[in-house]
Parts: C-alpha cells; structure tokens; sequence
C-alpha cells in the first residue's frame, strides 16, 4: 500500500531516548470485560467509557469497497468481519489468518480454484437484519461497482467482465442461503487468496447495499461497534453494536470502550498536549509529531510511548527506461554511493529507521539479510549497510560511460530533504542532478504514468504492506505484470521487468499453494536477484511511534493493523 496515512514520521533529531524507555508492540492480551460486580482490581481490564484519537485530518470517503488507507481500516476491523481474518492479538501472531464469519478455513479444492466456507448462523448485522451468504455476492461484486482497488479480487471468475456500471459474480461467488454455504471460483490457484479475503474490502454488508459508492454512510457490518456518525471535517464516532455477540474471540473479541471517537483538526503539537494533559487517548500514528516535543515524550512520558519496527521500505526507484538508469551498473553506482545513514537521519534517527539495501523487510516472509551496495561488505552480501563506497561508485559511473549526463530528482513536498540528499549524492559521483518537487496529491500519480517517463529519473516513494506476503512488495511494485502504460495506477514505477526474475515469482506464488516454506526461499533469491539488479535505491525500513495518554492500558500492536483501538481499556 503506497498510503501517505500510514507513512511514519519525519522527524529532525534522534530520539533514542524513546527507543531505550517505550514497549515494543507488547502489553495485556484481553479476552473479555472484567468478571465480578463492583470496582475492578487495578490491572484488570474493564469495560466502560470512550477512547478518543487525535488526528489532524479525516481519511476522505468511508465505503468500505474503496477507502485504502489504514486510518479506516483500523476503525473497520472493530465494525465489520469477512470469512477470514487475521488473528486479534499483538506480536507476530497477529499475521495469522483465522476464521470469521466461516466456520472454518476450508482446503482448497479444483487445484487451489474453488473455496467452499460454510457460513455462521445467527449472526446479525448492527441494522438488525441476519447475515445471510448471499450478502457476500453484494460484497464482492461492490468491489468492481463502487470501484475500489479490484485487482485483488480480479482472479473471480467473472471479474473480467465487471465494470463500474455493472458487475455479475454469479459463476465465481456461488451462495447458498438453505445450506449456508459460500462457494468462490477462482481463474487459477492464488496462495495469497486468504489474506486477499482479510483485508476490509472483502469485509460484508447488507445484500441491500446500493452498488454505487455509499460516500461519507458505512453501510451495517457484524462487528462489536457500529458507525454512529462520520463527519470527515469534524470526528468519526463508534459505539458498541447491540447485535454483537462473540462466535470466534480469535478473529473478533468484544471491545473494551463503549465508544470510540476519532476527532480531526487539530495541529498535531496540540494533539500531543492533549493526550498528555488526559484530555484525549491516542495521537494518531499517522500525525508527525513535532520535534520540539520528542525529548518529553522519551522522559517524562516514556511509559506511554510505544516504538514499534515496520514492514515498510522508503525508497528511490530509478527509471529504468531512461539514460542513464536504464544501464545496470549506473543504478548499481547511485546504489553505492547513496549515503543511507544521513537518510535514517532525516528520518529522525536509528529509533525510527534502520538502513536496508533489499526489497523485502525485516521480520517478514522470506527475507534474508542482504546488502552488497556497502564499504567492506559481508561474504556473498550477507550482512548490514554500514557506510557508502564512493570510490566503487564512480567507478562504475566512469564504467557505465554515463557520466556527465543530466539527472532529475522527483519528490513531493515533506519528502523534500531526501531529493536534496539524493541530489549531493548523484553530483558527488559525476552526474549533473536537479530536483523537482511535486504537490503530494499528484506526485505519485504523475511517477506511475508511462506518459511522464521522460521528465524524471530518480522518483521518492514508500511502500507498506497489505498483507504478509512477498509478493505484495516484490510482485506488485517489480513485477512485469504490474506496470500499466498511461496509467495513473502502475505500482512499478520503475517499469523494471526482469522475465527471468519474473518466472521464478510466478513459480513462488504456484508454490506457496502447497509449499510455503519452499515458496518463501524461492522470494529470498527473487529478493536479491531483484537488488542485484538495482532498480531502486532502498533508503530504510521505518519504524512508528505510538503516544497513549495515562489512563489507557492493554495496549498491543498488530503487524497487520497496528494499534488495536477495541483492545485498549480505560481506567475509569
């Protein structure tokens, strides 16, 4: 997911301080409300009250089928289920896929092309009607009708008919409402199929539901809370679902607040004060937090400040269609030359970045440490980036026979510092650079379309995963497959394709079908035959800070979702 709500923060100074003092995506697991009359013992979570977040602005058109950002998503996962999900709890465990509104995770059958969930009884949704396995077709085929991003659900049979004015899934999404059932049909076998079905826009609503987008109205979901009202200029409020009861505390566990408020606005130093005067609960992650604040928040508030490692990479891709990028050891030399340590700097120090050579992230499938674009570097690559090598870089420039040649640098604004960076460093080795920053709303758009190949060459973007999978990084943003001439929605924006890199992902992905494991050393080659190949220069993995004011506790923090908002309790 390229999301600027999930982007983590740029900060100015180090804040080791909070690295040293603040949890690490630990706390209380929960598995209901306290037991007893009376006042619950300190400690023993509670139900009651309402857990307020702080953001400094909404997260745009709340229907499910299309809103992509993971400011919603947190909200939705307490609100709505789909047949699947990814395990409720903090930690790693958080990337397992349980079964929600299925009874359970069925085998795959037809060569991994036909899924078959037997579906929950007696569950309604927050409008009072019952849940029915018909409302999944509605769901589904909303997807191609509103529209939102369809390509996860493209493998449907029948989704290569589906436009925005009219969409017919009857071949691939079969329901039965006598036996409960809900048969999907796929193309060809998907491995990634269940994590495809976890993520929000799988999640059910009503069969009623208009096919067109429902804008700032969610439609009712199965979920603990329900929508009270969303004003995207004033605050989103939840509160608890009166329909609601647990079939699988796993996927869906009762919350703990009786209502949670989401409020916009206000600037973000404000926020901070606010949550640290008791007046408010969460800072949203997604809000920069001044840097002027960074040093009492590592002191005075370090035990209400969680720092938590993404699954994310900031990087440059370099277009691999234009000189001088489009030679292999000119974006070999910049991959050297490139001075990460001063980008983790910008960045805001070693507490919120760490320096990264490869496409895959840390603590992720198939990864495998690798970096040979280092001074001294480790056998066969096998190790950190620790500083630039300027002498190999200008070699290979000088090798490359490219040297000399004009360079653009695209960023967008707040992204700024990196484009300067980048430029002092392409200078240094021998190209002539200049940067070019671009409003963040059309910056990205304008890097993805073919049209524009001939106005830049070096292009900031991030990238943050929407389900545990290799592919998700290595597929979707370097994959043949994933470019889109004169398209504003072509991920690989360095319109990198490697055929022979391109057939051992596909065999990873026929491969994670049956064989995970095998799968997942298939993606560690693709992932360093893929940096060897240097269509990027990776920056850093970043890292988020989490601010909570006092009286929250049971906090935990999901790979997947990040802070879980139901799970928190309130001291009362």
């Amino acid at each position: 997911m390229r999301e600027l709500l999930r982007r983590v923060f740029k900060l100015t100074i180090p804040i080791a301080a909070i690295a040293v003092a603040a949890g690490c995506g630990g706390g209380s697991s929960s598995s209901g409300g306290s037991s007893g009359g009376g006042t619950p013992a300190a400690g023993t979570p509670q139900k009651g009250g309402t857990l307020t977040i702080l953001a400094s602005s909404a997260f745009g058109v709340a229907d499910p089928a299309q809103n992509y950002t993971l400011q919603q998503w947190a909200l939705l996962i307490d609100t709505h289920d789909g047949l699947v999900q990814f395990k409720r709890v903090g930690g790693s465990e958080g990337t397992q896929i349980v079964p929600d509104l299925a009874e359970e995770i069925p085998q795959p059958t037809d060569g991994g092309k036909t899924y078959t969930f037997q579906i929950r009884k007696g569950i309604k949704f927050s409008d009072g009607t019952t849940m029915k396995p018909s409302d999944f077709v509605t769901t589904f085929e909303r997807q191609f009708t509103v529209p939102g991003p369809t390509s996860f659900y493209s493998g449907i049979v029948g989704a290569d008919k589906c436009t925005a004015k009219s969409c017919d899934l009857s071949q691939g999404v079969v329901a039965d409402d006598n036996a409960y059932t809900l048969t999907i049909h796929l193309t060809a076998s998907d491995p990634e199929f269940l994590d495809k079905l976890a993520l929000p826009f799988a999640y059910v609503v009503p069969g009623n539901t208009t096919p067109k987008l429902t804008g700032n109205n969610v439609p009712p979901g199965t979920g603990p809370y329900m929508w009270q009202s969303y004003d995207p200029n004033k605050e989103a409020v939840l509160v608890r679902n009166p329909n609601f009861k647990v079939w699988n505390p796993d996927a869906q566990p009762e919350g703990y607040p009786d209502k949670i408020v989401e409020k916009y606005g206000l600037q973000v130093s404000d926020e901070v004060t606010a949550v640290e005067n008791g007046q408010a609960d969460v800072v949203f992650a997604g809000d920069t937090i001044p840097s002027d604040r960074l040093n009492e928040l590592g002191t005075q508030y370090a035990s209400q400040t969680h720092v938590n490692a993404l699954t994310a990479d900031w990087y440059f891709a370099l277009n691999t269609k234009r000189p001088p990028f489009d030679n292999l050891q000119a974006r070999q030399a910049i991959n050297y030359a490139f001075d990460r340590k001063a980008a983790v700097q910008l960045a805001g120090g070693s507490s919120l970045a760490v320096p990264s050579c490869q496409i895959l992230p840390p603590n992720f499938p198939g990864y495998q440490e690798y970096c040979p674009y280092t001074a001294n570097p480790a056998a066969n690559g096998a190790g950190p980036w620790t500083a630039p090598d300027i002498a190999k870089a200008k070699q290979l420039v000088q090798q490359s026979g490219t040297a000399g040649q004009s360079v653009v640098v695209n960023t967008d604004g707040p992204d700024k510092p990196f484009g300067e960076q980048m430029v002092a460093d392409l200078n240094k080795i021998g190209y002539k650079a200049k940067l070019v920053v671009l409003a963040g709303s059309i910056q990205y758009p304008f890097l993805q379309n073919s049209k524009n190949l001939d106005k830049w060459n070096v292009g900031w973007s991030a990238w943050y995963q929407d389900y545990p999978a290799p592919s998700d990084f290595l597929n979707v943003l370097l994959g043949c497959g994933s470019i889109h001439p004169n398209s504003d929605a072509s991920p690989n924006i360095a319109e990198f394709c490697d055929q022979g890199i391109q057939s051992k992902m596909d065999k990873a992905l026929t491969t994670g079908v049956t064989d995970p494991d095998a799968a997942n050393q298939l993606w560690a080659e693709v992932d360093h035959e893929v940096t060897d190949q240097a269509p990027w220069v990776n920056m850093y993995n970043p890292k988020q800070i989490d601010f909570l004011s006092k009286r929250v506790k049971g906090y935990q923090w999901s790979p997947q979702w990040y802070i879980l908002y139901d799970q928190l309790w309130l001291e009362q």
